[in-house]
C-alpha cells in the first residue's frame, strides 16, 4: 500500500507514537522511512522523549542543532527496533509544514505519517497547527496520529 513513507519528528511524545504507527505500516509493506527533523525555535521549555531530556528556551541555535541530530539519530534507532528495515533520515530548515510538504513531494512518498500535537503547541492554537496544514496541502495520503 504504501512503499515509501514520511515521517516528521521534533522529538514529542506524538511523534513517538506516530513513527510506531508508521513502523508497523513500513513492516507490512517493506517500506523506507523518511525521518524528518526540523529544528524550531520553541516558546517554551521542553522535555523530549528518547531520553535526550529537556530543551531550555535559552538554548543557542548550536544546543538546538545538537539536540535535533540526537533526536533523528534516536528516532531512527526506534524505527529499526520495531523492525523498520529502510530508514533514512534528514535534517530540514524552515517553516514546518512547508518544509514537510516539500520534502514529501521531493521524494515522492505515498504518505506523511505524522503527530497530531507536536512540540510547538501553544503556537499551532493560534496560526493552525502544523498538521492540519499538512493534512489539507498534501498530494499524498497523510495519517494523523493521537
Amino acid at each position: 500500500m504504501f512503499t515509501s513513507i514520511l515521517v516528521p519528528v521534533d522529538g514529542s511524545e506524538h511523534a513517538r507514537r506516530a513513527l510506531a504507527v508508521a513502523c508497523q505500516l513500513a513492516r507490512q509493506e517493506d517500506s523506507t522511512l523518511h525521518l524528518l527533523h526540523i529544528p524550531e525555535t520553541l516558546a517554551h521549555e521542553t522535555t523530549l522523549v528518547w531520553g535526550i531530556g529537556a530543551i531550555a528556551i535559552e538554548a543557542s541555535r548550536a544546543e538546538r542543532e545538537a539536540a535535533g541530530k540526537q533526536v533523528i539519530e534516536r528516532a531512527a534507532e526506534a524505527a529499526r527496533e520495531q523492525g523498520a528495515a529502510r530508514v533514512e533520515t534528514m535534517i530540514g530548515q524552515g517553516d514546518p509544514a512547508r518544509t514537510i510538504l516539500g520534502e514529501a513531494r521531493r521524494r515522492g512518498v505515498d504518505a506523511i505519517v505524522m503527530g497530531s500535537r507536536g512540540l510547538s503547541d501553544l503556537k499551532g492554537f493560534v496560526v493552525g497547527s502544523v498538521s492540519h496544514k499538512v493534512a489539507h496541502a498534501a498530494e499524498c495520503s497523510v495519517i494523523t496520529v493521537r
